[in-house]
């Protein structure tokens, strides 16, 4: 099959490659560094069609309400004025590719909340994504169901994939493949590339 013809329609979403995951934070998630490499390749073969979100915590804790709010008297140090603004920033790695790739910030798991992300990906034609990027059970899972509830195809290479607790990364990926096989396919960074 022609290159065009068989990426077309197609993004790949890369979900929160940032500081605040990549280095030694309250959210330090060790298998980033793991992954990076297959999250490179995606984004080296389709870097026009990428997009790249970044989780981005609240200015001010008084800016939060109801169970944000908990969330970050959880983890305070996480809040931006006690927060090293680098830190929001893509990995060095994945930065380089912006532009001709893309990036949409969020204040919440999911990239659709605000509706910029499908507007812009309709306008773009786009039908399937590649969901890549982490946490696999956090906002990757928002990220996919979003998706689905959509109507988007969705392709999650798992090798491409992480999560900072191996107990509840391993169940939802047990539960990406069996719960949502009809809509989702599941496939490693390899195999997405040579297809």
């Amino acid at each position: 099959m022609p290159e065009a013809s068989r990426d077309e329609g197609l993004a790949h979403v890369c979900v929160d490659m940032q500081g605040l995951f990549a280095c030694k934070t309250a959210w330090h998630a060790p298998w980033l560094e793991r992954i990076l490499p297959g999250i490179e390749r995606l984004a080296e073969r389709f870097a026009e069609r990428t997009v790249f979100t970044r989780f981005v915590p609240p200015s001010t804790l008084e800016e939060t309400r109801g169970a944000w709010r908990d969330y970050y008297e959880r983890w305070p140090e996480m809040v931006g004025d006690r927060l090293d603004g680098e830190l929001i920033e893509l990995v060095p790695a994945l930065a380089h590719f912006v532009p001709p790739a893309r990036v949409f910030d969020k204040t919440v798991y999911s990239p659709w909340w605000s509706g910029q992300l499908h507007r812009f990906l309709r306008a773009e034609g786009v039908s399937r994504l590649i969901v890549s990027g982490g946490e696999t059970d956090v906002c990757v899972l928002a990220t996919v169901l979003g998706a689905v509830d959509l109507g988007y195809e969705v392709i999650l290479p798992l090798d491409a994939l992480f999560g900072s607790a191996d107990a509840t990364h391993d169940a939802i990926l047990d539960l990406y493949r069996h719960r949502f096989q009809t809509q989702l396919t599941v496939t490693d960074v390899e195999h997405l590339l040579a297809g």
